[in-house]
């Protein structure tokens, strides 16, 4: 079973780059976050496409902004929209959206940005954090948590730690709600396959980021330990954020029991640029403060 986690960054978009992608990587199970439309503008959209490529679905979405859906050819019941106990905040957001496809249960999530250290949206975002790792608690054991957590792990998993200081994404109380959250059994498996590689999920539409591989990995796969054993391959879809038209993040691809294209590297294609030298390049955010707390 192929399991698929992308911010697609508004579904409308994306969809000259989506139902190829579809196409192309063949994907069991599709999570997928910030697409930006209403339910019915959804099924509006994409059902007859995804019906024709054999996708049951499941949205949960709210017209602008946020959204997650998870589309399926292997099942999908005892589907959850929402997250029980989360904070509250201005409105109600769509970011969390659970379903059994295949026997797993597959959480998509699209956890709150934060914004600004120690902003109200921090806070939201921790208590949010902390929400979701009572409802991963309560089962099944065979689980996998997707999507676009707003989280790099560790320092390795941005291009200059230097470069985040005094922003979200990177703080330690982040850090250590993902550590709890984890601690629950998780294993971060592209992390886990490729210890020491340099892997992005992320990279800012400005400043040439992406093609100076100047990035983020803050879109997880973490998986129970009877999901975990089961995974034969586990990388990033770089070639999805090239080209024209791409969302700014790329796909993770974890494939279970078989890997049909092997196990081919932790990022395809692999990145041409080399590692920038740190504390030579700065964010684009931070010559321009106005654009702070954008993403959602």
């Amino acid at each position: 079973m192929r399991i698929a986690t992308w911010n697609v960054n508004s579904v409308r978009q994306r969809m000259p780059r989506l139902l190829p992608w579809l196409d192309d990587r063949r994907p069991d199970v599709v999570c997928l976050q910030e697409t930006k439309l209403a339910d019915d503008a959804f099924a509006e959209l994409l059902d007859d496409e995804l019906a024709a490529r054999g996708y049951a679905v499941a949205a949960h979405g709210q017209g602008g902004w946020n959204g997650v859906a998870i589309l399926s050819r292997v099942g999908l019941d005892d589907v959850v929209t929402g997250l029980a106990g989360a904070p509250d905040w201005e409105v109600p957001e769509a970011r969390a959206l659970a379903a059994t496809c295949g026997g797993v249960r597959v959480h998509c999530l699209y956890v709150p940005n934060g914004r600004q250290p120690d902003s109200d949206h921090y806070r939201y975002k921790l208590e949010w954090l902390a929400a979701l790792r009572d409802v991963v608690a309560g089962g099944p054991d065979d689980a996998i948590v997707v999507g676009d957590m707003n989280i790099a792990p560790a320092d390795a998993d941005v291009f200059d730690p230097e470069a985040y200081v005094g922003q979200t994404h990177v703080t330690p109380p982040e850090r250590a709600a993902l550590a709890d959250l984890m601690a629950l059994g998780l294993h971060d498996v592209v992390r886990e396959r490729w210890p020491s590689e340099r892997i992005f999920t992320y990279w800012d539409y400005r400043a040439g980021m992406f093609h100076k591989d100047l990035g983020m990995r803050i879109d997880l796969a973490l998986a129970s330990a009877p999901v975990a054993e089961r995974v034969r391959a586990a990388w990033v879809d770089r070639q999805a954020r090239k080209g024209t038209g791409p969302s700014d993040h790329a796909p993770v691809i974890v494939d279970l029991d078989e890997a049909p294209d092997g196990d081919i590297g932790p990022v395809v294609p692999p990145p041409s640029a080399k590692p920038a030298r740190r504390g030579s390049t700065r964010l684009p955010q931070a010559d321009d403060p106005t654009t702070r707390g954008d993403r959602r």
